[in-house]
């Protein structure tokens, strides 16, 4: 067993969310989850926010769609790719998650238990 949980399968479970809430494609995502840890001086790669989304395709949870970024195909030439749930993906993504609830819940465990036992502080 792993000592804290995997920073791609950290990834993976917000990329999840993203896609069950209908917002964006890879590099939206990627700017989002940049904001959403910017507080806690985490910056995912944007290699590992690719590669997550390349497994959970592999996996069959996502599948890719690609279309024009703006509104105008005259003009907008950018192509973006969207992300799916397959037609059996959010069955196979709520089981991923809560196997990453588990691992999660193992991690917070440990983390208050040292900061209890070291700090002296009681779980917040």
């Amino acid at each position: 067993m792993a000592f804290m949980i995997a920073q791609r399968a950290f990834i993976k479970l917000y990329l999840i969310t993203m896609v069950e809430q209908h917002r964006g494609y890879g590099y939206e995502m990627l700017e989002e989850m940049k904001q959403e840890f910017k507080d806690y001086g985490y910056v995912p790669p944007q290699s590992e926010i690719y590669r997550a989304l390349h497994e959970l395709v592999q996996q069959g949870i996502f599948y890719r769609t690609k279309k024009l970024k703006g509104n105008d195909p005259k003009v907008d030439f950018q192509e973006i790719v969207l992300y799916h749930f397959t037609d059996d993906g959010a069955e196979k993504a709520e089981l991923y998650k809560k196997q990453v609830k588990t691992d999660l819940d193992r991690c917070l465990g440990m983390l208050h238990k040292a900061e209890q036992d070291n700090y002296g502080t009681k779980g917040r």
